[in-house]
């Protein structure tokens, strides 16, 4: 018979403490993320779309089930590639992917190195794949693409890295693009670490348009992005497309000397009063250089609270709102900072780990399937009181939840933790997954 280690505490003599509590997991409210992926058939769509060019006949862990793996741990908070072997044999994880035993950490990494760039194209299919059984459900009215650059700092030699001066700092620079509307990440693309904002930017949207285009023709599109997307390439890819945008451009004197009856308006209405704040809207059409035709530009002057200089902004657009309600509606944009913060603290998006650009791609496009599951998980059944949280606070209460293992001869039970304070909130969930309508595919 086996001794049992047990600890007496010091500040009560009455408790002890031993790891003797059997067989227990405290992810079990990730069974409801594994209902709902498999309500949405988001695994049969991997196991039809996903293959990585392994030359061996025979492998105990599969390149669907791996992914997988990825996939549940990073929707559960664990990054770390040696988190596999912590896992190995967790219950909870075990039953929802169907084994004995996880694939180990080395198992995991031979599985990233095989990604190519086949399974990036493989990626992109099974994104538009699910955007479609999600759209089967409710088809938007209105599709907003927020479109933006950030950074993922990088801590070694990684290929394509380099020092980029907008961030100062050394890393890769992604171009990313969500629904504005809905959170949704529509598309991420990893850039070198030097390239400008807008380099790549028309052949990064031009799929996106013509997937809405053709498949969702009554869906109203819309674009908004920052200074760095003004490239006449891009206007003419969006008014082509049929597509309603507005994006700020870089202040220049032409555009000040355009905006001079508008900045005499403001020192008309600032003249008796140079302390409080004040702002003037307006619009003219301008045509830059480099462009084929004038453009409407919208324009707003403000005074800020105790300064004596003005500020403006600038946004060419082809809509036609007043010029109040274009700027409202760009500034709107910055929910999309919002979007990128969680993508990197909530799932890992800027961990790029490997020495290979092609790798990092790939598990970024990992990182956004997870993210998306979330999102539309978060969308479509969570309570609505619970729908605005962050996925940190989901986990915190939906999905760290304990429990102890009691098999039978016909069932496997899992008892969670009775005094769980979001018993109701959980019971909620399941009840929206098995109410969720999926349409059939659409072909």
């Amino acid at each position: 018979m086996s001794s049992l280690i047990e600890t007496r505490l010091e500040c009560n003599n009455s408790i002890k403490i031993n790891f003797d509590g059997g067989d227990l997991s405290s992810d079990t409210g990730l069974f409801l993320i594994k209902e709902f992926v498999h309500k949405i058939g988001f695994e049969k769509v991997i196991m039809d779309n996903f293959k990585t060019n392994d030359p061996a006949t025979f492998r105990y862990h599969k390149d669907t089930e791996n992914l997988l793996q990825e996939i549940y741990q990073t929707i559960s908070g664990y990054f770390q590639d040696d988190d596999a072997d912590e896992l190995t044999h967790d219950p909870v994880f075990n039953a929802i992917l169907g084994k004995d035993a996880l694939a180990s950490q080395p198992t995991m990494s031979r599985f990233f190195n095989r990604m190519d760039r086949d399974t990036l194209e493989q990626y992109q299919k099974i994104h538009k794949i699910m955007r479609e059984k999600i759209y089967s459900m409710e088809t938007p009215e209105n599709m907003l693409f927020d479109i933006d650059s950030t950074l993922f700092a990088t801590y070694g030699s990684q290929e394509g890295n380099g020092f980029n001066y907008h961030y100062s700092q050394y890393g890769y620079h992604p171009l990313l693009c969500y629904d504005g509307l809905t959170g949704d990440l529509l598309k991420a693309e990893l850039r070198d670490g030097t390239v400008y904002t807008s380099n790549g930017s028309v052949d990064f949207m031009e799929p996106l348009l013509l997937e809405y285009m053709n498949k969702y023709p009554d869906t109203k599109v819309y674009l908004r992005g920052d200074s760095g997307f003004a490239v006449p390439e891009l206007f003419s890819l969006l008014e082509h497309n049929g597509c309603s945008y507005s994006i700020r451009l870089k202040a220049n004197n032409i555009l000040y000397k355009e905006a001079a009856h508008i900045t005499d308006e403001l020192n008309d209405l600032t003249e008796n009063n140079k302390v409080d704040y004040a702002v003037c809207y307006g619009e003219f059409y301008y045509q830059a250089g480099s462009w084929k035709y004038p453009r409407r530009v919208v324009v707003k002057a403000e005074k800020p609270i105790g300064q004596m200089l003005y500020m403006y902004t600038f946004i060419v657009t082809n809509m036609d709102l007043s010029p109040e309600s274009l700027v409202r509606f760009y500034c709107n944009r910055g929910c999309m900072e919002n979007f990128i913060k969680e993508s990197k603290n909530g799932f890992d998006f800027d961990s790029m780990s490997s020495q290979s650009k092609l790798i990092n791609s790939n598990r970024l496009q990992i990182s956004m399937l997870a993210y998306n599951l979330v999102n539309w998980f978060k969308r479509l059944v969570l309570p609505a009181k619970m729908r605005k949280l962050q996925i940190d606070t989901i986990r915190l209460k939906l999905i760290k939840i304990a429990s102890r293992v009691v098999r039978s001869a016909r069932y496997t039970i899992f008892k969670l933790c009775s005094s769980c304070p979001y018993k109701a909130e959980f019971y909620e969930t399941l009840e929206n997954i098995r109410n969720l309508n999926l349409q059939p595919k659409l072909e």
